[in-house]
């Protein structure tokens, strides 16, 4: 009777149900005080059969309070399958069962936000409002699960159901993790701007560790999406724990806005400006990691175009033909290049190794630990680095001449973009190099007081300052 029950389940056969009632009217009884593991209520919820689990419950509603062997309720499965209609069914019989936890530690609203069921959520928080501050085992809100499994709709849609429940947008799970830190943590753009325009939303709130959601942007691996990333939180006011200590003295971050314009008021009434701390632009940190990303990928490129020249390498081996002048041997795996061309191979691969060591050596001196950190190093490794640009430009040029084909038009083509290819990049570095002696001629003209400073203000001397302490360092 049981297997015919569970199949009559399956089909979602309400004939087939009332059929088997018939015989034994105790077979749902027998259902709830047997140890199976799942209930026929369960498969139908499972599988969407609606007038099926409609006259189940209609008979038998303590069925809707029965779990699985995962400790899941009929509403955890239909609202992991987004059974809307069961869903329905099953909160009228008993909205109790949103607040109880399966052996995940999951609720029904948390099965339901982790799949995306959009409708479903509407209408458990529509019939259950306080199963929004169910917490996971983890400690985690509805909102955790949102930002976690990247469900942005459903976390638009609680946020706005939940408007008198601000408090969790700023809940903190058992790291001490807020939605913001999750979603920064996670590089999700399109979450973190939705977060930060979301009143109540606190951007400088810590986590376990101490980190605000700068800082764990900060301290992430680094790609594309971090540059937007941190232009919205700093837009929305956002700072790291460290400028959170200096400017608010390890008090709430709500009062920075009022300590500064109190400092700025008694700025405007000292003779001497108070030295006021502020965020230190870390220059040579981010000329640093500038240099390091760039001689990463010059090194990379140059290691491939070794292993692999202009023309690719032979695939077999091959002697030479003693009756034919211009024939030449070969052996695997040599190049085609050295063979057929070997004064431009020896061309190419000088100036591939140039770009190869050159960058090579700024990785090695970046990486050395050697006190290397002031200015003038620092310009000594970018003047490598224009070394190693430049030879990788030639190598290009090269492999582009040795690839195309010996035709007058096409030769005529390849020696005038030659031609504006290296003028402009000779008059790009003409600039660039002109601009560094003027401003360095600046500099030691203002140093030695042949130029008058201008009057500034107090923040902008602050900034001058800083910017004098960077030259001397140099």
């Amino acid at each position: 009777m049981e297997k015919r029950l569970s199949e009559a389940a399956l089909k979602g056969s309400v004939d087939s149900l009332l059929e088997l009632l018939q015989e034994d009217p105790l077979i749902l009884d027998r259902i709830i005080v047997s140890c199976i593991s799942e209930t026929p209520l369960h498969i139908a919820s499972v599988l969407g059969h609606v007038d099926f689990v409609r006259e189940i419950l209609s008979r038998k509603p303590e069925l809707a309070s029965e779990l699985d062997s995962d400790g899941s309720s009929p509403l955890h499965l239909a609202s992991a399958k987004g059974h809307l209609k069961i869903v329905k069914e099953l909160l009228l019989v008993d909205s109790e069962m949103c607040m109880v936890l399966n052996t995940g530690g999951r609720s029904a609203l948390h099965v339901a936000a982790i799949k995306g069921r959009v409708e479903v959520l509407t209408q458990l928080v529509w019939d259950v409002p306080e199963s929004t501050r169910v917490l996971t085992d983890r400690g985690e809100t509805v909102l955790h699960l949102c930002v976690k499994y990247n469900r942005l709709e459903a976390l638009k849609l609680l946020i706005e159901l939940m408007n008198k429940e601000s408090v969790l947008v700023n809940w903190k799970d058992c790291d001490g993790n807020t939605i913001l830190h999750i979603a920064v943590a996670k590089k999700q753009i399109e979450t973190v701007k939705f977060l930060l325009s979301t009143n109540g939303v606190e951007v400088n709130t810590l986590n376990g560790n101490s980190s605000t959601a700068l800082d764990i942007l900060i301290h992430s691996p680094r790609d594309l999406r971090d540059m937007e990333i941190e232009d919205s939180l700093q837009a929305a006011g956002a700072l790291s724990v460290k400028d959170l200590h200096l400017i608010t003295n390890d008090r709430v971050p709500s009062k920075v806005s009022r300590i500064t314009r109190r400092l700025t008021s008694q700025q405007s009434s000292l003779k001497k400006p108070p030295v006021v701390k502020h965020k230190h632009t870390d220059w040579l940190g981010r000329k640093r990691s500038a240099l390091m990303v760039v001689a990463s990928l010059i090194a990379t490129v140059a290691f491939q175009a070794g292993l692999t020249p202009p023309g690719g390498i032979w695939q077999d081996t091959y002697a030479r033909d003693p009756n034919i002048p211009k024939d030449k041997s070969h052996t695997v795996g040599t190049s085609v290049m050295a063979t057929t061309e070997p004064i431009e191979y020896g061309q190419f691969m000088i100036f591939n190794t140039i770009a190869f060591l050159s960058s090579l050596s700024i990785i090695l001196l970046l990486v050395s630990g050697l006190p290397i950190k002031r200015r003038r190093w620092m310009w000594i490794q970018m003047v490598i680095m224009w070394i190693a640009i430049t030879a990788q430009v030639v190598t290009y040029f090269i492999a582009l001449r040795h690839m195309s084909p010996t035709d007058i038009n096409v030769q005529s083509m390849l020696r005038e973009v030659t031609e504006i290819s290296v003028l402009t990049w000779l008059t790009l570095m003409a600039v660039v190099f002109i601009g560094n002696v003027v401003r360095m001629n600046l500099w030691i003209l203002r140093k030695y007081g042949y130029i008058k400073e201008k009057e500034t203000t107090p923040s902008a001397a602050m900034d001058d300052e800083q910017e004098e302490e960077e030259e001397e360092e140099g």
